[in-house]
């Protein structure tokens, strides 16, 4: 019965419109104050404790690193070494997107701005070379939607705050399916592009992809930094994100002099705009996941799925559902703060690994951010393109449904996602 009135209270407070933020923690307000006797002094300590997380410290700072090179010149060069390797194939262009935009989500850890930093500068390029403006966004639209899967990942740090997963062994169970992604892209794109005899690049002698590799390595050496820093142990995954920022702003500032010292303020103050935001997002969400667990409300779902024989295979059934509906409504940051708490006890409960959960939602995530009414990447798309959220949603469908094929397989196949971590002694 409580679990009914909290829910009905969320979704009445959502449906006029206010922010997740707030109408989570006028929940966790409305329900303390009228419905349980839980001392208020319990919950101010859960408060704190909660968000008292050393892992939290990486999402400003992966925020800092990519708005960094999202406003310096990486993106671009990143471009142009994709398109230098593949731009002689079908759709060359496309798959130089599909490439760069799994680059830079190596260093952005953000969705959205793999999309504004890809998409700006190739979306026009496309059109110009004789692309319609539907490929070019199907392409990015859903290409951008790796910035949360392959790490590092603001997404997987919100789970990890959520289930007390390792950030480490999040991270690198995204390597795989990552790449795996990215290569189901691609051959979307270059299918599509076949069919339909989509213009193709000259072949780039190795000089140019030579050069055009030099051009961006310094980019491209941040996901050395990150990944290597994490597996070999010289840093954590909040240490890293510290790394990434200072590195990033170096990049852009004193290699590549993209940005000027002028404009680092600007970025900051960004930086700490989105930062505040998310943070004020986990506060709540820390005191909902609070109340759902004083309520037993996790609990006693894992005893009726368990009580009634539902399996594995139907819990992450009901799962996909569950996130793929939520995926209409809200977007990956709240989605994870609010669900991973409920649905985590559970899984654990029936046996799934935390870590394979964590992929399983992330990828969910990725789909969510791709269809309307409430997805992130069309909203970023369409400011880029112009186009309506209509004509985006007709334009990304080939490589959505390829997505939700994806997803069946990361759900039902754990070794996906388990493989690498366990070969690096991280499970």
């Amino acid at each position: 019965m409580n679990a009914l009135v909290i829910f009905s209270l969320l979704a009445v407070l959502m449906l006029t419109g206010m922010p997740i933020s707030i109408s989570l923690g006028l929940t966790v307000l409305s329900f303390l104050f009228m419905m349980t006797q839980v001392p208020l002094e319990s919950v101010a300590l859960k408060l704190f404790t909660g968000i008292e997380k050393f892992e939290i410290m990486a999402i400003p700072f992966f925020i800092l690193a990519g708005n960094f090179l999202t406003h310096g010149g990486v993106a671009k060069r990143m471009i142009n070494f994709a398109a230098s390797m593949v731009g002689h194939w079908y759709g060359g262009l496309g798959l130089a997107g599909v490439l760069a935009c799994a680059l830079f989500a190596a260093v952005s850890g953000s969705s959205p701005a793999t999309v504004v930093a890809i998409g700006s500068i190739l979306l026009p390029a496309m059109v110009r070379a004789g692309f319609p403006n539907k490929f070019g966004a199907g392409v990015i639209t859903t290409s951008g939607a790796l910035g949360i899967l392959i790490p590092p990942s603001i997404v997987m740090v919100m789970y990890s705050v959520a289930t007390n997963t390792s950030v480490g062994a999040l991270f690198m169970a995204g390597v795989v399916p990552g790449i795996a992604l990215a290569c189901v892209l691609g051959g979307v794109t270059w299918y599509r592009a076949k069919k339909f005899n989509y213009p193709r690049q000259p072949k780039a002698t190795w000089g140019e992809r030579w050069k055009s590799f030099r051009a961006s390595v310094w980019g491209l050496l941040l996901i050395i930094v990150v990944m290597g820093g994490i597996y070999t142990g010289i840093f954590t995954p909040t240490e890293a994100a510290a790394m990434s920022a200072v590195y990033a702003f170096i990049c852009a500032v004193f290699i590549y002099k993209d940005l000027g010292m002028k404009d680092v303020p600007k970025v900051l103050l960004n930086s700490a705009n989105m930062s505040a935001m998310l943070l004020y997002i986990i506060t709540n969400a820390v005191l909902f996941s609070f109340i759902m667990t004083n309520e037993n409300i996790p609990q006693a779902l894992a005893d009726w799925m368990l009580g009634n024989g539902l399996g594995v295979i139907t819990f992450l059934l009901a799962v996909n559902v569950i996130l793929l509906l939520a995926g209409n409504f809200m977007e990956p940051s709240s989605i994870v703060l609010i669900f991973a708490p409920i649905l985590f006890p559970v899984a654990v409960a029936l046996g799934i690994h935390p870590v394979h959960f964590g992929i399983l939602m992330v990828v969910n995530m990725e789909v969510g951010m791709c269809h309307p009414p409430v997805g992130l990447n069309l909203y970023v798309a369409s400011g880029i393109t112009k186009m309506g959220i209509t004509e985006l949603t007709v334009a990304v469908w080939p490589w959505l449904l390829s997505m939700l094929g994806f997803l069946v397989v990361v759900t039902y196949w754990p070794g996906l996602s388990l493989w690498l971590p366990r070969q690096l002694g991280m499970l």
